[in-house]
């Protein structure tokens, strides 16, 4: 009777872990990465700045200007004077754009990457020094300082007509060449309260964040004010803040489920859509139509002493072809990888796949929003 009554207690302890192992959460995420907290965030820096030291590489003045006047105000503020009217053919200087972020929390004296972009039409960065260089928030004042060699990996080379190019060369980059000369204060716990940010607004996540982070506290302090923003009370028995919001980080959160969506970039071809997207019963008949026109002009040459003169006559070929499109059906498809079988099977290409996904929208097939990027 004993040994039944463990084995009775045995399959109720395993049948509530197996519960309560489906119940959890499978993507459960952490708050701090589906959420941030208001000012905590970066601020973008930017200045303009000489690069010198290139290899015949820089801007053309004659072209760009703003090079020399750049060049010429630098010079007058060390005490060098440039006569009024001087042609200056600077090969080796090239006015450029400089760019950062100020990270949050960010003290005086931390050093910060920054990026280095050409303004004129340098050829190339590669080798150059960046000039000590004021970068400015939006409000116009000078958060911090930067200058050093430019790290441009690309490769360029001209010669005799021809050129060979690899990666970028108007652009590069200073690591930790910015140096913070001032920093931005950012406000905790502002009149008693945090407010809680979501990178995706979604009613479901909200309501489940506000509901995790008051079961981990033990009490009422989360309320959540629309489908993004989540006000946090800041219970008067906290000791440290920076403590009381890392232990908001690390609460697990279940993400309500995103709406099904479908990405078209029209500039590459790509197509993506996410695990939401299915497919309802369509036909498809869908047909590449090619036109090529290809030209051979004709040269009519006038025989000797005609007087005639040579004239070239245009001729061009043209080729229409249209390929077939037998009509395919689609069936229902309730899974991501239904879905991706259905298309394929259609032998498009990606880009007759985004006609062939507009017009499923169209026609009220895809159940998925469309986003063409």
């Amino acid at each position: 009777m004993k040994g039944g009554l463990i084995r009775t207690a045995a399959v109720a302890l395993i049948t509530m872990l197996i519960v309560l192992g489906t119940s959890l959460p499978a993507s459960a995420q952490r708050l701090g990465d589906i959420a941030t907290f208001d000012g905590v965030r970066s601020n973008p820096l930017v200045g303009y700045g000489l690069v010198v030291g290139l290899n015949n590489t820089g801007d053309q003045t004659t072209q760009t200007p703003f090079t020399g006047q750049a060049v010429r105000n630098m010079l007058t503020q060390l005490g060098v004077t440039v006569a009024g009217g001087t042609n200056m053919q600077l090969k080796n200087v090239a006015a450029v754009m400089v760019t950062a972020d100020l990270p949050a929390f960010a003290a005086t004296g931390q050093d910060i990457d920054v990026t280095v972009s050409s303004v004129g039409n340098a050829d190339s960065l590669t080798g150059g020094t960046l000039l000590m260089t004021p970068l400015k928030g939006a409000d116009g004042k000078i958060y911090a300082l930067a200058q050093g060699s430019v790290l441009a990996p690309g490769l360029s080379v001209k010669a005799a007509g021809s050129s060979v190019q690899v990666n970028q060369t108007a652009a590069g980059r200073i690591p930790e060449g910015a140096v913070v000369e001032r920093a931005v204060d950012a406000k905790l716990a502002a009149h008693g309260t945090i407010d809680l940010e979501l990178k995706d607004a979604d009613f479901a996540t909200a309501t489940r964040a506000m509901q995790a982070v008051n079961n981990r506290f033990g009490q009422s302090i989360a309320t959540a004010k629309n489908s993004r923003l989540i006000s946090i009370a800041v219970p008067p028995n906290v000791g440290s803040t920076v403590a009381f919001m890392a232990a908001i980080q690390s609460i697990q959160v279940q993400p309500g489920t995103p709406r099904p969506r479908v990405i078209l970039n029209s500039r590459t071809g790509s197509v993506v859509m996410n695990g939401q997207v299915t497919l309802d019963p369509a036909a498809v008949a869908h047909g590449s139509l090619s036109v090529t026109i290809q030209s051979n002009p004709i040269v009519s040459q006038p025989n000797a002493l005609s007087g005639g003169q040579t004239a070239v006559v245009p001729n061009a070929n043209i080729n229409v072809q249209q390929g077939d499109g037998s009509l395919n059906y689609v069936p229902r498809s309730t899974s991501l990888q239904q879905v991706v079988d259905a298309l394929n099977r259609l032998g498009a290409t990606p880009v007759d796949l985004m006609a062939i996904l507009e017009a499923l929208k169209a026609a009220g097939a895809l159940n998925a929003d469309l986003e063409v990027i």
